[in-house]
């Protein structure tokens, strides 16, 4: 990413100069290490468009790190390879980070994690795993199917909403066309006929009179409570604001509990399976946890610290489910708690899908009803005094 540098530089004071770095850390350190005091460091591009552009492949590279193993190269020449094919400035400058730490004598794992939110604590913790027994390879791919999997799930959920919100925006583009600019027109005609009209025509027809009067006003103040709404959703005060009270909904919080309690059972399964101990592991995998359910993993936790069996000590924490429950503590009894996890996750994930789908097929034809019905009444509401007129002539 392109980042334009404001510093002063000794000897010839203020200047300002473009340089490619991953983020404005590494360009105002960059800078200091010229010897300049940093003033400002600015994207070139927008926001929103350069985080969407510095964002690294991570799954890319994972499987491409994966081929070139199995072709029997070492893992620094592997890396070395990636460096050289990657066209993306960014992503070669990260992968040679990463090299140069492990030239430095650091472990994969340690360059992985002093590298930030790139790469998750998952994918270095399993790293790490891989590291003592060697089989690197082998743990890249659990990784890679445990994000493929959970990135399915999402797109079930995507795909789910996309009907509904192509609905919600049609309707809400018809009924604000009738409202904006035809009721107006009808509320001008029957203000000249002069007739005496049902009260919610009445209503109807003030709105319009309303629009036609302060219609620029009314457009502003339609667009300042969009913009309001898009921003407060950007804040995580109102995003944790409704996740609390969807959390609280009766069918969706129940659901919503399923949903992530299928993530961290999957997340959990695979560090097990790498040979990461249980209390490590549930403590790396409590940061994907919502508030709600993070506590939980704290009392989990110091239960198995007391010795406590890993069933024993989800269910202090209201981390299973009666099917969880059931497979845990077969999981116990067999030694593979890792394999069991995956088919708590597995399980959980179905019924998630199952409800997704009854609840879309549900409430797909609800919202063309509403969307009808709101649409059916306007018209019938402007169309009322034109039947009574009909009806008298008559």
């Amino acid at each position: 990413m392109r980042y334009r540098v404001k510093a002063l530089r000794p000897g010839s004071g203020i200047a300002a100069w473009t340089v490619e770095a991953l983020d404005e850390a590494e360009a105002a350190a960059r800078a200091r290490g010229e010897g300049a005091q940093v003033l400002s460091v600015v994207a070139e591009r927008g926001r929103w468009l350069a985080a969407r552009r510095a964002r690294f492949p991570l799954l890319l590279f994972t499987q491409e790190l994966i081929a070139l193993l199995d072709a029997g190269l070492a893992l620094t020449e592997a890396l070395e390879t990636l460096a050289e094919k990657e066209h993306r400035a960014e992503s070669r400058q990260l992968i040679e980070r990463l090299l140069d730490a492990m030239r430095e004598g650091k472990p994969f794992s340690a360059a992985l994690a002093a590298q930030g939110a790139t790469f998750p604590a998952l994918y270095a913790a399993t790293v790490r795993a891989a590291e003592s027994t060697g089989d690197l390879s082998p743990a890249l791919a659990r990784f890679v199917a445990y994000q493929n999997q959970i990135d399915a799930v999402k797109k079930k959920v995507l795909s789910a909403s996309i009907y509904p919100l192509l609905l919600i925006g049609v309707g809400t583009l018809v009924i604000g066309f009738l409202l904006g600019y035809v009721v107006p027109r009808f509320a001008s005609v029957y203000a000249d006929a002069g007739r005496d009209l049902p009260w919610m025509s009445r209503m109807l027809l003030a709105w319009g009179e309303a629009v036609a009067a302060h219609g620029v006003w009314i457009a502003l103040g339609a667009g300042a409570l969009i913009a309001a709404l898009l921003t407060a959703l950007t804040r995580p005060e109102a995003r944790a604001t409704l996740t609390r009270l969807a959390w609280r909904t009766p069918a969706v919080g129940r659901h919503l509990r399923t949903f992530e309690l299928a993530r961290f059972y999957r997340s959990l399964g695979m560090l097990l399976t790498g040979g990461i101990p249980v209390v490590p592991a549930l403590g790396m995998v409590a940061e994907l946890l919502s508030t709600h359910l993070r506590g939980g993993a704290a009392t989990a936790t110091e239960a198995l610290r007391r010795g406590e069996s890993i069933s024993a000590a989800f269910a202090q924490g209201a981390l299973t489910t009666p099917v969880a429950a059931r497979l845990l503590r077969v999981g116990e009894k067999s030694g593979r708690m890792g394999e069991m996890m995956e088919r708590i996750a597995v399980f959980h994930d179905e019924e998630m899908a199952r409800w997704v789908d009854w609840f879309t097929r549900l409430f797909e034809p609800l919202l063309m009803v509403f969307i009808g019905l709101t649409i059916g009444l306007i018209v019938v509401l402007l169309y009322m005094p034109i039947f009574e007129l009909a009806g008298s002539i008559q």
